[in-house]
């Protein structure tokens, strides 16, 4: 008798915004739509129903006793560091003999990259198709927030991934809370840097409270400079590349395979402008200093020397 497959836990941020949750809800049983053969329940970390340890015991109830939980968000923060490990610990007390893998966050994936392009042709109104119309497009892409920086540099990743090879005037980066620089603070130096059109593209899966910040900012903002094009795109929303990832992420959980920051890496994916790096080989670099020792550290790839060559 063949072992089920894992059982897939998505685990949220949560809102206060009923849409917004109501929007996670609807995309988990889409996704157990899509899945008819896999269990599969969704929850939140805090703010909206239902919470995560509802959503184990949803699946413990069907049977299942290995599951891969899967946080549905762009960026590891605090949620995906901390409080999803510590939720799933505490489940793992609740109802001994579970077991589960945990996969990683979605960001900044090159299929996601793709909606978000989309989104900002929609803000633009099909306007902006060509490298020339692209030209004179700067694009704020306004991340969350947080405190812990490193969460703050992936939405920066994100947007050096969404510039590149799209032609696009800059891509430049803003947070709603807990990070500066804020939204109109964003936009000040977009126009500091010469911006003529501007367009705000929220990095959020869905609608609620903190998009809906992103916009009435844009917009109070654009009220006061009448002299600058400022555009709002859409939120990322539930399409079938995000349906699609999800999966990605589960089955990266159930392998164990966590690449980490590999799904940007131009040797497995082909990125504008770099579709032939493609599958090559990796050659080791050689430096001069390199003498077979290493020094009390080990290199991955690439480090940054304080001598000169």
């Amino acid at each position: 008798m063949t072992t089920p497959p894992p059982a897939l836990l998505i685990a949220g941020h949560g809102t206060r915004d009923e849409a917004g949750a109501e929007a996670f809800r609807d995309f988990v049983r889409e996704l157990g739509r899509r899945h008819p053969d896999l269990p599969v329940a969704g929850g939140f970390i805090e703010l909206s129903p239902p919470p995560l340890g509802e959503a184990v015991t949803d699946l413990v109830e069907r049977g299942v006793r290995r599951f891969a939980a899967v946080p549905l968000m762009l960026v590891s923060a605090g949620h995906a560091k901390g409080d999803i490990p510590a939720a799933l610990t505490r489940e793992k007390e609740r109802h001994p003999g579970i077991s589960y893998t945990y996969g990683r966050p979605l960001g900044p994936h090159p299929s996601l990259l793709n909606v978000l392009e989309r989104r900002l042709d929609e803000a633009l109104g099909g306007t902006a198709r060509t490298p020339e119309d692209r030209a004179d497009v700067t694009v704020l892409l306004v991340g969350r927030g947080s405190t812990d920086p490193d969460a703050n540099a992936e939405v920066y990743k994100a947007a050096r991934l969404l510039w590149e090879g799209r032609g696009y005037a800059g891509v430049e980066t803003a947070f709603v809370s807990l990070a500066a620089p804020d939204v109109p603070s964003g936009l000040d130096r977009c126009v500091r840097l010469g911006a003529r059109r501007i367009v705000v593209l929220p990095y959020f899966l869905f609608t609620g409270i903190l998009p809906d910040r992103v916009r009435q900012q844009t917009e109070g903002w654009a009220a006061a400079h009448p002299e600058v094009e400022v555009r709002s795109a859409d939120v990322i929303g539930p399409e079938p590349e995000l349906l699609d990832l999800v999966m990605e992420r589960y089955a990266e959980a159930v392998k164990g395979d966590l690449r980490m920051n590999c799904d940007s890496c131009v040797y497995r994916i082909a990125l504008p402008g770099f579709e032939d790096k493609v599958g090559l080989p990796q050659q080791p670099h050689f430096h001069p200093d390199d003498d077979g020792h290493h020094h009390g550290h080990h290199h991955h790839g690439g480090h940054s020397h304080s001598h000169a060559h």
